[in-house]
């Protein structure tokens, strides 16, 4: 069911079309002309306006001009006369849809306007989609409240249109991943393959062929020609977690791709010139490592261009909030479930040091969702590990300004902006219902 309004000054005709399309199970408004069209505009948002080009108080060209300026995404199909075709012309290359001949059989009509409604749901099915995927790798989707980590956005904005070699630090479960996947998504590769390898989760024996690749007969059982992750990232981006578990042999190979723009597979006598971007990640100590001889100077800087250094969630308790919210938002809804944080329980969250990070508190809430018995999750249905090793006594790192309350409201705006207010993609991302969105807005005085 589509939202239409109908403008035509000639009474029969607007009524004709507008019962018609009631039928089709249409929600219609009429408009007697240029002005009430105008007004009703500035006062609904409609799918698409079907409307004549010549009316006693203006054209159709000025409800096409209003319908752009209130929504732009609203479609428009002008009526016209055989001699109109000029304007009709001059209406398409305003941003008009479509023009349709008065005479014709009305059938056309409503063919041109189920092909305008089938490629509206399609554009908004395209935009969800891209907005899903803001929300899972793009820099809007990367929740921060605390100074350090908008620190840490504020350089990862700047540097993801760049083709810099970048190298991210932080502990286990911090989200190195996640910031490199943000990098890619929001630079000219996204397009192109993001692909990620574990250095340290692949043996030592195939990392090589993994990474480079191999022709047939390079070895035993080389039945085949493989592609290495290098060339499968071609014009995309190469994570490489974990870099300091890679072996010293290998990290020559790598410093020597990385120079020239090339690689060779296992077995072949010529190299394949790439197009990557490398970004490293370690939890480690690599001036250490280097002290120690068992990772070279020269690679780490050719990698540590640009380093990015994530805080463990205990030194930015101020984001525990948001994510809580987040994860159980997102949680709840794949349960099909509406959940909140009690206040108990959020300040478990707040006092927990969390060693395993985001990864950690995410696993917490998904435990959580699942235990709730009712339409809160409370301290008995966190992990015992968790409530047991929170920190007794007040802590100066403790956000106590920070209410159950004032991090719904600022997970609500700050996903509203995310989705440019949009309230249908914004309440899917909460795993609300527009209604409940809508209510919510009111009871902390969002405007709208």
């Amino acid at each position: 069911m589509a939202h239409f309004l109908v403008v035509d000054d000639e009474l029969s005709a607007r009524t004709t079309l507008a019962l018609l399309l009631r039928k089709r199970g249409h929600r219609v408004v009429e408009a007697d002309g240029v002005t009430t069209a105008t007004k009703r505009l500035t006062e609904e948002v409609f799918d698409l306006v079907v409307t004549d080009l010549r009316m006693p108080d203006g054209d159709g060209l000025d409800v096409l001009r209003a319908a752009k300026t209130h929504a732009p995404a609203t479609e428009v199909i002008l009526l016209t006369a055989y001699a109109e075709w000029k304007s009709a012309k001059e209406a398409i290359r305003l941003g008009a849809l479509d023009y349709f001949e008065k005479g014709q059989e009305p059938e056309e009509l409503f063919h041109r306007i189920d092909i305008a409604l089938a490629g509206r749901a399609l554009r908004r099915e395209n935009q969800n989609l891209r907005a899903q995927l803001r929300e899972r790798y793009g820099l809007p989707g990367l929740i921060a409240q605390s100074p350090t980590m908008h620190t840490v956005l504020d350089l990862v904005e700047r540097v993801a249109p760049t083709d810099a070699t970048l190298l991210i630090q932080g502990e286990s479960g911090t989200g190195k991943e996640v910031i490199a996947k943000a990098v890619h998504h929001a630079s000219a590769r996204a397009a192109r393959p993001f692909v990620a390898v574990n250095c340290g989760a692949v043996p030592e024996t195939l990392l090589e062929s993994e990474l480079f690749g191999y022709m047939r007969g390079a070895f035993t059982g080389a039945a085949v020609n493989k592609l290495g992750l290098f060339e499968e990232a071609d014009g995309g981006t190469l994570f490489l977690d974990e870099i300091a578990e890679m072996p010293a042999a290998l990290q020559v190979k790598l410093l020597r791709t990385l120079q020239s723009g090339e690689v060779r597979r296992l077995g072949a006598t010529q190299p394949a010139t790439i197009d990557v971007r490398v970004i490293a990640a370690t939890h480690g100590d690599l001036a250490a490592l280097i002290g120690q001889g068992t990772f070279r100077e020269d690679l780490f800087y050719r990698l540590n261009v640009i380093q990015i250094v994530l805080p463990p969630l205990r030194d930015r308790r101020e984001d525990i909030p948001a994510l809580a919210e987040h994860f159980l938002a997102r949680s709840a809804g794949k349960l099909g479930r509406s959940l909140r944080l009690s206040p108990e329980a959020l300040e478990r969250f707040l006092r927990y040091p969390w060693p395993g990070n985001v990864r950690e508190l995410e696993n917490a809430i998904e435990r959580a969702a699942i235990l709730a018995r009712g339409d809160a999750v409370e301290p008995d249905d966190l992990p015992p590990h968790v409530t047991a090793g929170i920190q007794l006594g007040p802590s100066p790192a403790l956000p106590r300004q920070i209410s159950l309350a004032d991090a719904e409201r600022a997970h609500i705006l700050q996903t509203l902006e995310r989705f440019g207010r949009n309230h249908s993609g914004a309440a899917e991302a909460l795993g609300i219902g527009r209604t409940t969105l809508w209510r919510k807005l009111k009871e902390y005085g969002i405007d709208r």
